[in-house]
C-alpha cells in the first residue's frame, strides 16, 4: 500500500511515535474499550485541517470500523498476545512476527476505510487545527472516564500546534 495514498496512515506513523501517546492509544484500548484507531482519526481530522466532527459523523465512523475491529482486529491481536505469553524464540517468534504483521495490515485496512469518511482539507490555522483534534477527541471520549489516559494525547496535539 502506498503512504501518499494513505494520508491518515502517515499521520499515525508520525503521531503514534510522540512521547507517551502509544501508551495513552494502549491505556485508552485496554482500559476504556475505545478504539485506537478512532482515538487516531480524531486527532487526524482536526490536525489536518479537516475540522470538527460532529455525534454523527462520530457515530458513522464507528459504525463503519466496528464490525472490521470486531471480526479481524481484535482476533488477530488476541492470537499475537497468546503469542507473545510463549517462549517467544524461533518458530514460535516467526508465528508471532507474522501476527504482528497481520494485525498491522489490518489496522491500515480500517484506517483506510476511516479516511474515506473524513471531511476535505479547509482549515490552515495551527492553532485552529489544534483545537479542533482536542474537541473531536474529547467528543469520542465523552462517555468514558478516559482524561487522565488521554492526557499525554491532548498533549501531543498541543505540541503539535506550536
Amino acid at each position: 500500500m502506498n503512504d501518499a495514498a494513505d494520508p491518515f496512515w502517515t499521520f499515525t506513523l508520525a503521531f503514534y511515535g510522540r512521547p507517551g501517546v502509544s501508551p495513552a492509544c494502549i491505556a485508552l484500548q485496554d482500559r476504556h474499550g475505545l478504539d485506537v484507531n478512532l482515538v487516531l482519526y480524531a486527532c487526524w481530522v482536526g490536525l489536518s485541517g479537516r475540522g470538527r466532527l460532529d455525534a454523527a459523523e462520530l457515530a458513522r465512523a464507528e459504525a463503519t470500523n466496528a464490525p472490521w475491529r470486531s471480526g479481524v482486529i481484535e482476533k488477530l491481536r488476541a492470537a499475537r498476545r497468546t503469542l507473545g505469553e510463549e517462549d517467544v524464540q524461533g518458530p514460535i517468534l516467526e508465528l508471532y512476527e507474522a501476527a504482528k504483521a497481520a494485525e498491522l495490515a489490518a489496522e491500515r485496512i480500517a484506517q483506510r476505510r476511516l479516511q474515506m469518511l473524513a471531511p476535505a482539507e479547509s482549515v490552515a490555522d495551527a492553532a485552529t487545527r489544534a483545537a479542533d483534534a482536542a474537541a473531536n477527541l474529547r467528543l469520542y471520549l465523552a462517555a468514558k472516564p478516559a482524561d487522565a489516559d488521554a492526557a499525554p494525547i491532548f498533549a501531543a496535539i498541543a505540541a503539535a500546534s506550536g
